[in-house]
């Protein structure tokens, strides 16, 4: 079957695209930091600009907003369908399914259905595109203390086609909630485990794929003292006391918040998360194995959901005792994307800075892999 034109040219530019970042991310030191960095600044711009195309998830977040704040209808009751005059509505790809993000993103939503319908798509691309950004000037940031090529990390988190395309082009909240992580993130290293805890609690509740990295650096924050003049077993027992305390503090009062705005009701996007899982997307892992091997679907999801278990298993054992909680974040991350059998191109975004950070070429060697397996994602061959 041939292409259509306009599929097939994005096809190719897709593949150029991703040369290039891999030319980008290899010779970063030699293009130097003022080339690098426009070329981050000008394509994040630029695919903020322009329409979403290759999935409308975006007009379901306004949709969402506008059900809430427009309709008086509580978005993780009632899908879009609710309000079908709704001029977000002819937009919307899932037109019965209630929200599955969780209650911080819906909340400052909200704000948007002030707006026509167009003009906060473009809002949302805007934040998509600055969070990209903030993200990658942390990596760059944290590159430094770990011994890693700062330009080359940053290149490697913004430039990448599956985010420039998907996670920016196609204002996937994705991005805030992974700017909200990468913030727990660099809290660890900055001695403020408070902060970290506090941070990984909001990420949770803009999108709840985001708390992967938690529990490793709680081990982490656990087993690594931050000030070696302090005898290192009080150190750790209150730096992960700390931690434990601000995030707990954090979402006790976000749930307060929640309740207050939808009741209980906003659990229901955590159920709808992990109901997925009961999905597959055609270019899975999972899906693709069992396509070539002739196996049932079931089948090969239900063993790789076992093989991820036993990966986080040995990651948490390897933390423990001492090992790089970053890195196994960055390993858990990415065996979530493995493993998953709903696996969409933005997704790959969510281990990416922690990849970037890893010190591990051969985790950055298989996010690549994964990268060039998922170009033909979504694309409307």
């Amino acid at each position: 079957m041939s292409l259509s034109p306009s599929p097939a040219l994005g096809y190719a530019l897709l593949w150029a695209g991703f040369t290039g970042y891999l030319v980008v991310v290899r010779w970063s030191g030699r293009l130097g930091r003022r080339a690098v960095w426009t070329a981050i600044v000008v394509l994040l711009a630029t695919f903020a600009c322009l329409p979403p195309s290759l999935s409308h998830d975006v007009y379901s977040y306004v949709d969402y907003s506008r059900l809430g704040a427009l309709h008086g209808i509580d978005p993780y009751l009632r899908g879009p369908a609710a309000a079908p005059t709704d001029p977000a509505f002819s937009h919307v790809d899932w037109p019965h399914t209630p929200s599955a993000y969780g209650p911080v993103f819906t909340l400052v939503t909200y704000p948007l259905a002030a707006l026509p319908v167009g003009v906060a798509v473009y809002v949302l691309k805007a934040v998509s595109a600055a969070a990209v950004l903030a993200v990658a000037v942390l990596v760059s940031r944290l590159a430094a203390r770990r011994g890693v090529e700062s330009l080359a990390a940053a290149a490697f988190v913004a430039l990448n086609p599956l985010v420039l395309v998907h996670v920016v082009g196609g204002a996937h909240n994705d991005a805030l909630a992974v700017l909200v992580m990468m913030l727990g993130v660099a809290a660890v290293p900055a001695a403020r485990p408070a902060a970290a805890g506090a941070a990984f609690a909001v990420a949770v509740a803009v999108k709840a794929s985001a708390g992967f990295a938690a529990p490793f650096a709680l081990l982490g924050v656990a087993r690594q003292p931050f000030d070696s003049a302090v005898a290192p077993a009080r150190t750790n027992r209150r730096a992960a006391g700390a931690m434990l305390l601000g995030g707990l503090l954090a979402a006790t009062a976000l749930a307060v918040g929640a309740y207050l705005a939808f009741g209980w009701n906003w659990l229901h996007a955590f159920g709808l998360a992990s109901a997925d899982q009961a999905h597959t997307s055609h270019l899975s892992v999972p899906t693709t194995i069992a396509r070539i091997a002739g196996i049932g679907k079931g089948t090969a999801s239900s063993a790789a959901l076992a093989l991820l278990a036993g990966l986080v298993a040995w990651l948490l054992v390897w933390t423990w005792r001492g090992g790089d909680w970053l890195r196994a974040a960055a390993w858990a991350g990415t065996g979530l994307l493995l493993a998953t059998s709903w696996l969409l191109p933005w997704y790959l975004i969510w281990p990416l800075p922690l990849v970037a950070l890893s010190r591990d070429r051969n985790l950055k060697l298989l996010v690549l892999a994964l990268t060039a397996f998922q170009l033909a994602a979504r694309i409307p061959l």
